[in-house]
């Protein structure tokens, strides 16, 4: 079990395609149900890791960058401009549950995989393990976690990063940032609107206001 981790991994978790003309509608409603789903009275933080170093792991940062212009008032560490990466990891989770005092992860994060993978956007529960993919050994961090497969892994890592494609890589930074902002912008009107006893009906109403908004 790793850093601000409130559970076990239970659910399957959800793949979507950048490029698939539904991928921000589907990610943002399973998002979601997560957040509908976090303990009562937990914050949620959004933590986006990687560096602007590298292409393929300059995920995470375009994915904070991008939700700050979206909703600046989202609890948010990891920018372009302020990178969460090997060497400051542990210290930003320090620094958030001193800052946060419930704190409701959701982690963002590149990572590699199968050629018929890449290109896919992974949503589960539970924590994610930054640098597993180039054999760091790194904190674990999320109670919930996306990751998005920018590359082929299996050998080489580093220069596989150093050699992703940005264009790839920023479409898919835009469709996280979409659902992770429009998720948390849902969550949160409903959770102020609903009351004790409608809170399990409203997380089960469709979200066609965001459907209607990103759809493609």
């Amino acid at each position: 079990m790793g850093y601000l981790l409130n559970g076990p991994k239970l659910k399957t978790p959800f793949r979507v395609k950048y490029d698939d003309a539904e991928a921000t509608f589907q990610l943002t409603r399973v998002l979601h149900e997560h957040l509908m789903a976090k303990p009562a009275g937990a914050s949620v933080v959004l933590m986006c890791i990687g560096t602007d170093r590298s292409t393929g792991d300059a995920l995470g940062p375009l994915v904070g960058s991008e939700v700050t212009e979206r909703n600046d008032r989202i609890k948010l560490f990891g920018t372009l401009d302020n990178p969460i990466h090997a060497v400051n990891l542990e210290e930003t989770i320090q620094l958030v549950t001193r800052m946060v005092p419930r704190p409701y992860i959701v982690a963002v994060d590149a990572c590699l995989g199968q050629a018929a993978s890449v290109g896919q956007i992974t949503l589960a529960q539970g924590a994610l393990q930054p640098g597993a993919g180039v054999h760091k050994r790194l904190p674990a961090v999320g109670d919930v976690h996306i990751t998005g497969i920018v590359n082929v892994g299996g050998c080489m890592e580093y220069f596989v990063l150093q050699n992703t494609r940005l264009s790839m890589v920023f479409k898919m930074a835009n469709v996280i940032a979409d659902a992770v902002a429009g998720a948390i912008f849902e969550t949160e009107s409903r959770l102020h609107s609903a009351t004790a006893t409608d809170i399990r009906t409203a997380s089960r109403t469709p979200i066609t206001r965001f459907h209607a908004l990103f759809r493609r």
